[in-house]
């Protein structure tokens, strides 16, 4: 999967996680989980590439947190609308 995108889980209509997938490599998968801080974990592929970041409390999702965090990992900027259903949240 070379496309990024973000995947929000709702219960009872409100967003309980969010999973912001990044490219990926066939056969990847996570075999170790980094913690950012309270809100905010980038899994990582067994060459420590990052391939996903996962957002455990949406209601205190900060999106230039995450911006920051994308461009320390490397990866290419996204538009803010991708955020849009996270953000609206």
């Amino acid at each position: 999967m070379k496309r990024v995108f973000l995947k929000v889980t709702y219960r009872h209509g409100r967003p309980i996680a969010a999973y912001f997938h990044l490219p990926r490599q066939p056969g990847d998968s996570a075999v170790r989980t980094d913690r950012i801080d309270d809100v905010l974990l980038v899994d990582r592929a067994a060459d420590e590439r990052p391939i996903g970041v996962e957002i455990t409390d949406p209601a205190l999702f900060d999106p230039d947190k995450f911006f920051a965090l994308l461009e320390s990992l490397g990866q290419t900027a996204i538009d803010r609308d991708e955020l849009r259903p996270l953000v609206a949240a």
